[in-house]
């Protein structure tokens, strides 16, 4: 039975727990400037979230909280991630490239390329299965029954409208954020946040 209450309650849980920036948000802005694979960017991150959630509320926060094996291999693996692509940003700061126009990306793999990026992004974080598979998992777990599927039905919308709206203010706002200045400030962002979030990895 649909709850217009618990979805709001699950859209707004959702939502705090995706809107502060880190590693994803940061790649769909810097795609959305790209304007390179911005569709499959967003969807990818929605479906990774979705398909989070949904292993969340069938119980598998425990398993993810009581498998040190696997979180130990999401911190060592997602901050060797983020600490390769931290410094790729910085690297690109320095030299003072200019934001790359959708022509000047390359054709052969760059749907591949971009689809095992956002992947390595999202899954290779072990906060990401914190805040999805154990929080919210626990808490929609809590609920009662019937009203489980429209808390996950929030949080998943929260995902869809953050990550899509995202992506389209991002592209909206290429024109400004591709200036070469403007641009460098943001690789140089993304660079130290990569860099600050694989110490917090590593710090567990």
């Amino acid at each position: 039975m649909f709850s217009q209450q618990v979805f709001m309650q699950g859209l707004g849980l959702g939502a705090s727990l995706i809107m502060p920036i880190g590693a994803q948000n940061a790649h769909v802005i810097r795609t959305g400037v790209r304007g390179s694979h911005l569709a499959l960017t967003v969807a990818a991150c929605v479906a990774v979230d979705v398909g989070l959630i949904a292993l969340g509320m069938a119980g598998f926060g425990a398993l993810v909280e009581n498998s040190p094996a696997l979180l130990a291999a999401c911190r060592w693996g997602g901050a060797a991630f983020l600490l390769w692509y931290g410094l790729r940003c910085l690297a690109s700061s320095w030299r003072g490239a200019g934001a790359p126009a959708p022509a000047d990306m390359p054709r052969a793999g760059g749907a591949r390329k971009a689809l095992v990026t956002v992947l390595a992004m999202s899954l290779l974080n072990p906060h990401v299965y914190l805040d999805t598979v154990v929080l919210l998992g626990a808490v929609g777990s809590s609920l009662a029954l019937e009203h489980r599927s429209s808390f996950a039905a929030g949080a998943m919308a929260a995902s869809l409208l953050w990550f899509a709206g995202l992506g389209l203010l991002a592209r909206r706002c290429a024109g400004v954020l591709s200036r070469p200045a403007v641009w460098r400030g943001i690789e140089a962002f993304t660079g130290v946040l990569m860099l600050a979030l694989a110490a917090l990895v590593l710090r567990g």
